[in-house]
């Protein structure tokens, strides 16, 4: 055999070996008892109480991110928790929260051009964007919903849709200053 036949069958021993350690280590678990926990993700410290990383964080592009934070704020009731910015000014960093989730934005660099832009350059994405669905958009749990989508107005968003009642549960759609999408639902607690 030659080296390279002994490495892929060492390989294939130290595979079988870590299989088999990890079907006696279940085998030895107590009935009822579950596997280790895994190690909980990181935590943020925003000056305030410790959060727990949420699962998932939408990472959205704005031509002007350091507006964007703002409007976000003023629009939606995202709280800033983070903002950094390039020797140029522009956003290269910034969270926002919206209840326990997390959302990150920045202006990656000054060719960057946002859905709203992008449509009126392109017929393509225009024809795309008739619909009142979210197309690449953010669905955000609110309370109040009724006052949710009065201040969204008030700040100027593009209201797609009013409250829609019914299955999956109480909604409206709206697009922000760049014309990005989001897809406002109503907590069941709300």
């Amino acid at each position: 055999m030659g080296s390279s036949g002994a490495r892929k069958a060492a390989a294939a021993r130290k595979q079988r070996a870590a299989a088999q350690k990890a079907a006696t280590a279940s085998k030895r678990r107590p009935a009822g008892r579950s596997a280790p926990a895994r190690k909980p993700r990181a935590t943020h410290k925003t000056g305030g109480p410790e959060r727990r990383t949420p699962s998932v964080i939408p990472m959205i592009s704005y031509e002007d991110g350091i507006r964007a934070l703002e409007w976000l704020a003023s629009a939606f009731a995202f709280r800033e928790t983070a903002r950094l910015t390039a020797p140029d000014g522009r956003l290269s960093h910034g969270e926002m929260r919206a209840g326990d989730g997390l959302i990150m934005l920045a202006s990656p660099t000054p060719d960057y051009r946002g859905p709203k832009r992008h449509r009126e350059a392109c017929e393509q994405a225009r024809r795309w964007s008739t619909v009142p669905w979210i197309i690449d958009g953010v669905l955000v749990y609110v309370d109040h919903l009724e006052r949710h989508l009065a201040r969204a107005k008030e700040a100027g968003a593009t209201i797609l849709s009013e409250i829609e009642e019914g299955p999956p549960g109480r909604r409206y759609r709206a697009e922000d200053l760049e014309g990005h999408r989001w897809f406002f639902f109503e907590n069941d607690d709300g």
